[in-house]
């Protein structure tokens, strides 16, 4: 079951030790999310030496690991400690993901042919290589999508390369120190809600601003590709997209499926960001991973749903009102 959950956290500078236990907690709020960086965040109100330790936070320098029921959950760098005029602290960090925001291409690499999740794990090591705050990749499975691509020394960010690939077929999450990468269509199960699981309703949402029935991709030179056309249902929506990576025609057809894939038809998302997860769901926490599915039975809305859905985003939030867990989903294969 989920469980109700207590939240301890600490600082840990990058070669290990404890800078500072945070005793006592007034909030702490954590993340998980697909494709892209999450999110932590912390209050505390210091007591005893715990005052001058926490004054003692820098950026980029120390972690933020959260722990639930005495299990680590989320660790990040901190990213904009603030230290207010009431005595109480407030440490804002993001996952380990950020880093790659902060790194570059270190050599010019070229692919032929290679899987995306090669790619994509090239890239991260890569970025790491120069100075690893300590983390490791683990290729769930293969995308069995082959392309080639190609990034020059110094030339852009690694993480929006890594974000350029996610929109071709590549998922990808980060779990403390561990970055997962899963092909787009992967659907691993890791139990199932119904509408008792929450207890202060859903919202369901079909998002017509990422609807498109014809998707172009433009790549290098006079690379070219496109997916799809006039929809029998909705008629012709349109987008282009420039990926300068992609070097060959295949790769762009492909980047253009993916992207018709998650775009048509139109998305539609289970959203509990407003509400909250029963404690007795029969789901784990540490199961919530962004890129799995759980089996979602609602007839709560005018929209009914029964399937397997995708998690996109998990968010945990403990304050004086309790503990409150959160989950956006999606059609799974979307």
């Amino acid at each position: 079951m989920l469980g109700c959950g207590r939240h301890t956290a600490r600082i840990v500078d990058r070669d290990g030790a404890v800078v500072a236990n945070a005793d006592v907690l007034l909030e702490v709020e954590w993340q998980r999310t697909l494709d892209d960086v999450s999110e932590a965040r912390i209050v505390v109100q210091p007591d005893g030496d715990c005052c001058e330790a926490m004054g003692r936070v820098r950026s980029w320098r120390h972690d933020l690991v959260i722990y639930r029921n005495g299990r680590a959950c989320w660790e990040g760098p901190c990213v904009v400690p603030e230290w207010n005029a009431d005595s109480t602290v407030g440490v804002r960090a993001f996952d380990i993901l950020a880093w790659l925001d902060r790194r570059v291409p270190h050599e010019s690499r070229e692919f032929i042919g290679r899987d995306l999740s090669n790619i994509a794990e090239w890239l991260i090591e890569d970025g790491f290589r120069p100075d690893d705050p300590g983390h490791s990749v683990q290729v769930v499975a293969p995308t069995r999508i082959r392309g080639n691509r190609e990034y020059e020394q110094n030339i852009g960010q690694t993480g929006d390369h890594l974000r350029d690939l996610a929109a071709t077929g590549l998922d990808y999450t980060a779990v403390g120190s561990r970055i997962l990468l899963m092909p787009e269509d992967f659907c691993g199960r890791v139990g199932s809600l119904t509408d008792a699981d929450f207890p202060d309703g859903l919202v369901i949402v079909e998002d017509g601003l990422a609807l498109a029935t014809r998707w172009i991709v433009q790549g290098r030179d006079d690379v070219l590709a496109e997916a799809g056309g006039k929809h029998s249902y909705y008629g012709l929506l349109e987008r282009y997209v420039e990926e300068t990576s992609i070097l060959d025609s295949p790769s762009a057809e492909a980047a253009a499926r993916s992207r018709l894939r998650t775009s048509s038809p139109a998305p539609v998302f289970v959203d509990s960001q407003q509400t909250t997860l029963s404690p007795e769901a029969a789901v784990d926490i540490a199961s919530l991973v962004p890129g799995w599915c759980v089996d979602v039975m609602t007839t709560s809305t005018c929209r009914n749903i029964g399937q397997a859905l995708k998690i996109l985003g998990l968010k945990v939030v403990e304050d004086g009102d309790g503990e409150r867990v959160s989950v956006q989903l999606t059609p799974a294969g979307a």
